[in-house]
């Protein structure tokens, strides 16, 4: 049964990258609608008879986040009865399910009853804890603390905290990002990183666009140049500990990675493979630091015995 679970927990992270894409891809084509006002049914049938583009993207992302809330559900019940009394399991698997159920019921009130563009760019963020949590779990089932002596490690009081609230604000800046989708706004700025009058599309409302694309690249700054800070204090007080060393430095290239590929969607006018890829870096980032999160928490309990 162990072995299965961590198959389980394998299969339940790589199913929720999908998830994550799949609800970026129908974003980005503007599918939300593909199955018209109904749900979960395709305009109130199984099977729809009339098939287009939209439609397809559209039921794909419906099967695929159906099949994966029962794939999660059955790792949440899984891990509480045979990893339980690991402290974090219960808590995560709790979460896993909350946030993807939750996420699930925002996508159907979305299609039912036409939400706002504000609620809408929550749906993105609350996907993305529910990513975060099974990662995590596959994490625990895996023993990767033990293998990397990580459960002993002491992180400064001054680093956790900054850890929590960098954690946070990757969410207002995830946020912000799906807004900018939800909204229009990718091309309301023709240059990067500042926003020139010559925008490629004509779109209404352009000031208010603008400001909500300017306000995501100013979040964004923000996170970047905050990572960087504390990458390198990580890297002056914890430079001998492997899981501190590799894992900023892969949490720093992704952030790296997340502003090259923010700038190359300007330059290629929307190219939706580096728009998809965009999304998958930001939530391999947000899962590097929730993990982080998950050792200070261990770290604040062991300082104090």
């Amino acid at each position: 049964m162990i072995k299965t679970l961590k198959w389980l927990s394998v299969v339940s992270t790589i199913g929720m990258v999908f998830v994550l894409i799949g609800g970026a891809l129908v974003t980005k084509t503007e599918s939300g609608m593909g199955c018209g006002a109904s749900w979960p049914l395709c305009h109130g049938q199984f099977l729809p008879s009339e098939i287009n583009p939209e439609l397809v993207i559209e039921l794909s992302h419906r099967m695929i986040s159906g099949i994966m809330g029962i794939t999660v559900l059955a790792l949440s019940i899984l891990s509480w009865k045979y990893y339980g009394h690991i402290r974090e399991v219960k808590f995560l698997a709790f979460l896993s399910s909350f946030f993807l159920i939750l996420q699930a019921l925002i996508g159907a009130a979305a299609v039912i009853w036409n939400q706002s563009d504000f609620v809408l760019a929550t749906h993105f963020g609350i996907s993305l804890i529910s990513f975060a949590a099974i990662f995590l779990l596959m994490l625990l089932i895996f023993e990767i603390d033990t293998k990397f002596d990580a459960e002993s490690l002491i992180i400064q009081k001054k680093h956790r905290i900054q850890i929590y609230a960098l954690t946070i604000y990757t969410l207002i800046v995830v946020y912000t990002g799906a807004l900018v989708r939800h909204a229009n706004s990718s091309m309301v700025c023709g240059s990067w990183p500042f926003c020139s009058n010559d925008a490629p599309l004509a779109l209404a409302d352009y000031n208010f666009q603008q400001w909500i694309q300017m306000s995501h690249r100013l979040a964004a700054g923000i996170l970047f140049i905050w990572t960087i800070v504390l990458f390198i204090n990580i890297m002056t007080n914890y430079r001998r500990n492997r899981v501190m060393f590799w894992g900023w430095i892969t949490t720093v290239s992704l952030i790296i990675l997340q502003v090259l590929l923010g700038a190359l969607i300007i330059f290629t006018m929307l190219n939706l493979w580096i728009a998809l890829l965009h999304a998958f870096v930001i939530s391999c980032y947000f899962a590097m630091l929730s993990y982080f999160i998950l050792l200070s928490t261990r770290s604040a309990r062991n300082e104090k015995r």
